[in-house]
């Protein structure tokens, strides 16, 4: 199979406890598996609030982006945050994801293939479920918004955590997986998605 190891980019998902209690699990798991990617890697536990933290502290730069992307949709919405400071707001953004993340039991999974990153966040879809396209998961399955959450000081409940780049799921992957629980193995159904001629189909 030609440039197989090329395709074989691999990207973090949770079915955080929203998405396990409305049993939505396998309905997750047949999305990712029916546009081709492989999942190498599953289990099912509760976090612990330090993992929750560290899972949303592995990027230097979140605070501020994340801050900053939440005061500018706030602003856009007429909605006053009580701040105007993107680290301050982003702080209290992380407790709520902390809180919700150990508040229950996920299942992580770590998912392979071509493009896996930007495939798995398409399936998926935004990070607000109102704003989410039909056909996506968050948008097939969820109604919350920025909007409600904030009124509630919650967390938005939109089903799953998807890695946003490939330098993050590298990171996100060694903090939820011991090297030795993601399996090498092939499907069968590879040699029809990456084999370039198509070998071997015929006797």
């Amino acid at each position: 199979m030609q440039n197989y190891d090329d395709k074989q980019q691999q990207t973090l998902v949770i079915v955080k406890p929203d998405g396990v209690q409305r049993g939505l699990i396998g309905e997750v798991i047949k999305r990712y598996e029916q546009c081709g990617l492989k999942l190498v890697a599953i289990k099912m536990l509760i976090p612990s609030p330090e993992l929750a933290l560290a899972h949303y502290s592995t990027d230097p730069e979140w605070a501020l982006k994340t801050g900053t992307k939440s005061l500018e949709a706030a602003k856009a919405r007429g909605q006053d945050l009580g701040t105007n400071d993107p680290i301050v707001y982003a702080e209290k953004i992380r407790a709520t994801l902390k809180s919700f993340l150990s508040s229950g039991p996920v299942v992580a999974m770590v998912w392979q293939g071509m493009g896996a990153v930007a495939v798995v966040r398409k399936i998926t879809g935004s990070t607000e479920p109102l704003s989410s396209a039909p056909g996506t998961i968050r948008g097939d399955f969820t109604i919350d918004s920025y909007t409600a959450a904030d009124a509630d000081n919650r967390s938005v409940r939109n089903i799953i955590h998807s890695s946003g780049s490939v330098d993050e799921a590298k990171i996100e992957i060694k903090l939820w997986f011991k090297p030795e629980e993601i399996l090498n193995y092939r499907l069968i159904s590879e040699e029809i998605i990456y084999d370039v001629n198509l070998d071997g189909i015929l006797e």
